[in-house]
């Protein structure tokens, strides 16, 4: 058990309320002290100036750096989940290629609010991290891409890192040493499908944002086809942590194979949203405790745990789930970006579904004849039923729409569709059925 007085609440005016007493990204962070100068007085870049051997010690060559980022246990923070150690092994670093290196910042998931506030108030964290993977896997030149819709945080992220070229911490011969790395920040156009990893790729060179087919991947044929390592904020914000405290002591902080903290968004109908640092294997009580519990002390009936596009969980289920992969998936659902949506028993399952269906219809690329006609096609439905013109087999003709989009389609989108009609129908199949069959909401106190 997690002594619940470890995490302290900040005052400050930001997204996020809650940290961890040891924390790995949001330490010392008010808000307003996101300067180079502030960031170093907080320890900032003693994790690149260990790794380049800047302070009398022997420095670390690439192999040890990414031994030490396996050993942790960091997996992908951006929702996959992949052990990120193991994805730097797969650069070809000794090819004699232009390779580059890529932040996915484009958080449009619905319900996620984190990347954006590492970038706003700790973005020297994720450079330094950036400038470590970099060195870890022989690339000179990054890319950080951000959300189209938060430009503010891209102007954040630019003047931080105008003061980190103007201190040599980025640019030729870094702080003196013989390592080069330039990185810039690119601003994206709001798509939802470019945060796939892919449809990233292809906006950045300029083109539309649409998925390519994979094989082959990005560590072969990335960035203009060339080898390419792409990670999430938050995971390049975890490098710095583990360089300076080690791959042991980051996996002791959170369980085996979910090593570290973790940032989740708490949304919905809870006390105290915002973001919250805690390590990884965290019980779903204790955090939703940390949020202040459902708000006005109403029922807790259903949670999203990953954001918007991993299925939904009844309430129980959920308070006997710890917050890390492989709990959240033998439960049913996905850990996902790490957005933590709460709905109280005055929630209207199909309407909730109808919100995030014309979503996912609206943000399909349109690539995809299963996505882009299914998609469409799972919203119609949904406000048929919705609006008391539900038909006897609209439930077993969502299910069977749903079932033939699932691993059909280029990227992930349509699943991302499919799952949330797939867990809706699994969880609160009465509730749709009432619709149909009353042709109203049996959730009178749904507003």
């Amino acid at each position: 058990m997690i002594d619940l007085s470890a995490f302290q609440t900040t005052g400050s005016a930001t997204c996020f309320h809650n940290r961890h007493i040891n924390p790995q990204i949001y330490a010392g962070i008010d808000g307003s002290n996101w300067r180079l100068a502030d960031y170093q007085a907080r320890g900032g870049y003693q994790a690149l100036r260990k790794v380049l051997g800047l302070d009398g010690g022997a420095g670390m060559s690439p192999d040890q750096v990414v031994a030490e980022v396996k050993g942790s246990g960091l997996r992908g923070r951006g929702g996959a989940g992949f052990p990120t150690g193991l994805k730097w092994s797969f650069m070809p670093r000794a090819l004699p290629v232009q390779k580059y290196l890529v932040c996915n910042s484009d958080e449009g998931e619905p319900g996620t609010c984190k990347d954006r506030d590492i970038l706003a108030f700790n973005p020297h964290i994720v450079i330094e991290g950036m400038i470590i993977a970099a060195y870890a896997m022989g690339i000179d030149t990054g890319y950080n891409y951000i959300h189209g819709e938060i430009f503010e945080v891209y102007d954040r992220f630019e003047q931080a890192l105008e003061e980190a070229r103007a201190a040599g911490l980025l640019g030729k011969n870094i702080l003196g040493s013989n390592y080069s790395f330039q990185l810039h920040a690119f601003h994206g156009f709001g798509a939802y499908i470019c945060g796939e990893e892919t449809a990233l790729l292809e906006s950045l060179e300029g083109k539309k944002g649409q998925p390519r087919f994979k094989p082959p991947f990005p560590a072969s044929y990335g960035m203009y086809g060339k080898p390419t390592t792409i990670n999430n904020t938050e995971t390049f914000a975890a490098v710095p942590w583990i360089i300076n405290n080690g791959g042991p002591a980051y996996l002791e902080c959170g369980k085996p194979n979910n090593g570290g903290t973790k940032i989740f968004s708490m949304v919905g109908d809870v006390q105290l949203p915002g973001n919250y640092e805690v390590p990884m294997g965290t019980s779903f009580a204790q955090l939703l405790e940390l949020a202040g519990g459902v708000k006005g002390g109403r029922g807790l009936k259903a949670v999203i745990p990953g954001g918007s596009s991993s299925p939904v969980l009844t309430g129980k289920i959920m308070m006997d789930c710890t917050m890390d992969y492989d709990s959240i998936a033998k439960a049913g659902s996905m850990l996902g970006s790490g957005a933590v949506i709460v709905m109280d028993d005055t929630r209207c399952m199909v309407k909730s579904l109808l919100r995030l269906s014309y979503f996912y219809s609206h943000e399909s690329c349109g690539q995809c004849t299963p996505c882009r006609e299914g998609t469409g096609w799972l919203w119609r439905m949904v406000n048929r039923i919705e609006h008391g013109e539900g038909r006897a087999d609209d439930l077993a003709l969502l299910d069977n729409v749903a079932e033939n989009i699932m691993g059909r389609t280029i990227c992930a989108l349509g699943d991302a569709a499919a799952m949330p009609v797939r867990g809706m129908l699994k969880h609160f199949r009465d509730e749709f059925a009432y619709h149909v069959e009353h042709k109203t909401c049996m959730v009178p106190a749904y507003v």
